[in-house]
């Protein structure tokens, strides 16, 4: 029997019209419509309505954000706490429990029953699909990094666990497994350095029946952005925090209602919570070679006020550097997730794709390839799982970490371009998925943020 809900009769994988449009997608095509009717040349309004058609498809429109729920501030009466670190085995052994074995098999079967089929089409969109959503949030995605007595899934600190699970929603497709996470990054993030207050306020949202969209929000349009240099700033006024500046890349912005920004405060980098719909907040497309499922957006901040409250985490930086380091690890295994995607597909492709009367797999130049393809792949996997098992006890993985990203960066690239380059000519269209592929596995080093274990 599946272990996937079933979508809801009649829905399709790919998206339909009403529900592909974000408010920014509706508003474009608003104004396209509107360029082709003759009203604007009876009112002579012909040359102002293309100028708004340019304007809008290469910019995107900028609009208020998302009113967000009303997080009730009394929340539950739980107390706080925060996910307890696991246990070390005394041995070098990188075996998932029975717990992350089974998260991995119903994040495959979520993967290839869901989020494969409506790939091309929400990469087209620019948007997730609503049954996407909806199945990820019945198999409890949001609730993996949150401690079990506040209404999580996991025991302990769940680093491995959702490594594993970003791995395999990957081999579907990465825009779509971004965005389904997202909402647990956040959930994450809020149950390693939130304060009690903070978990009873907004935890609850994340483990009930209706999760609420929300991102991380830490890189900016700068070029060669530092993830612990951030232009975007937050002074203190009064018992609060005014914040000013502009993030990229953020995960479903426009739907968003709750975001944790990245700004630097008397110049060190530092969280805050902000919820969709604050005063100051406006929002944009930000369209993208790849992850484009994931609906990034900008998020244009100007004089947000803010609580004291509002702090996530610490001044001097710990949680902000272990939290870019999280985040950094998850595009490792989204990378790791994809290239097995790619492997699986093009050994396939070479085995049976013949020429001069045999499979082209035959060829060194070929075989060669597939297998540098394996060999590669193996290692990035290895250094991924040992900086999230690293991540999991509560020790040290700054280095694991950063190994594994130098290595995920460049493999993941030189993955993607092998293997358009095994399909020929077929791997230039959108026929074949690798094309996609090639394109999401060159976010892997310009990510910051978006995703967190």
């Amino acid at each position: 029997m599946s272990l996937i809900h079933p979508l809801r009769p009649g829905g399709r994988h790919g998206l339909s019209s009403r529900e592909s449009r974000t408010p920014i997608g509706v508003a474009v095509a608003a104004v396209s419509r509107l360029a082709q009717s003759d009203l604007i040349d009876r009112v002579g309004l012909r040359k102002q309505a293309e100028q708004a058609v340019y304007v809008t498809t290469r910019n995107g429109f900028r609009v208020a954000t998302a009113a967000g729920r009303q997080f009730a501030r009394a929340g539950r009466r739980t107390a706080g706490t925060r996910p307890a670190s696991g246990e070390s085995r005394g041995v070098f052994d990188l075996t998932p429990t029975d717990d992350e074995e089974m998260l991995v098999q119903v994040a495959r079967e979520l993967a290839q029953e869901v989020l494969r089929p409506a790939a091309s089409a929400a990469d087209a969109a620019c948007a997730a699909p609503a049954e996407v959503l909806v199945a990820a949030q019945e198999v409890g995605l949001s609730g993996l990094g949150v401690p079990e007595p506040l209404g999580g899934i996991m025991e302990d600190r769940s680093a491995m666990a959702g490594a594993l699970v970003a791995e395999a929603l990957a081999q579907g497709d990465m825009g779509l497994a971004v965005a389904t996470l997202a909402p647990g990054a956040v959930a994450t993030a809020i149950s390693l350095w939130g304060t009690e207050a903070q978990q009873q306020t907004y935890l609850p949202a994340f483990t009930g029946s209706a999760v609420p969209a929300a991102a991380l929000a830490i890189a900016e349009p700068t070029v060669l952005f530092d993830a612990f240099a951030p232009a975007t700033t937050a002074r203190r006024d009064g018992d609060g925090f005014v914040l000013d500046g502009v993030k990229s890349a953020v995960v479903r912005g426009a739907e968003a209602e709750l975001f944790v920004v990245a700004a630097s405060l008397d110049g060190t980098p530092a969280l805050f919570l902000v919820e969709s719909g604050t005063h100051g907040l406006e929002v944009e497309a930000d369209p993208s070679m790849g992850v484009r499922a994931a609906g990034l957006s900008r998020l244009h901040l100007t004089g947000v006020r803010l609580g004291a409250d509002a702090l996530l985490g610490d001044t001097e930086a710990t949680a902000y550097a272990e939290c870019v380091r999280l985040s950094r690890l998850a595009w490792c295994a989204l990378t790791v997730g994809t290239g097995q995607a790619v492997l699986d597909y093009v050994k396939d492709y070479v085995n049976g794709r013949e020429a001069f009367g045999e499979p082209i797999s035959h060829r060194q130049s070929v075989a060669f390839m597939v297998a540098d393809i394996a060999i590669e792949l193996q290692a990035m996997r290895l250094l991924t799982w040992k900086a999230a098992s690293r991540a999991t006890r509560g020790e040290d993985f700054t280095r694991e970490v950063g190994l594994a990203r130098q290595l995920c960066t460049e493999k993941g690239m030189r993955i993607g371009l092998d293997g358009v380059q095994l399909l020929g000519g077929h791997g230039f269209v959108k026929e074949h998925p690798v094309e996609r592929w090639y394109r999401d596995l060159r976010a892997v080093g310009v990510m910051e943020g978006a995703v967190m274990l």
